[in-house]
């Protein structure tokens, strides 16, 4: 789980929650998801940066280490709505 207990209640007072069955906090507002990596990566101000940025358009964006196959991507969105 991520390490810093500053990053979690940064992702909480963004109305991010975490959804155990994908290990990746989730906010369906502004259609963002970030894995569990992806934060414990990265510095507070990055992840900061990462939840202020604009969206364009209805897709969600993924902030993972890596770009998640498409599959996957269709998969959360599915199931995330």
């Amino acid at each position: 789980m991520i390490e810093t207990t500053s990053k979690k209640q940064i992702l909480q007072d963004a109305g991010y929650a975490y959804n155990f069955d994908r290990m990746v906090y989730v906010n369906p507002t502004t259609k963002k998801v970030f894995s569990v990596e992806f934060i414990e990566d990265h510095n507070e101000s990055e992840l900061m940066k990462r939840i202020s940025e604009q969206m364009n358009g209805a897709d969600w964006r993924f902030y993972f280490n890596g770009d998640p196959p498409e599959a996957v991507k269709r998969e959360l969105q599915s199931v995330l709505g």
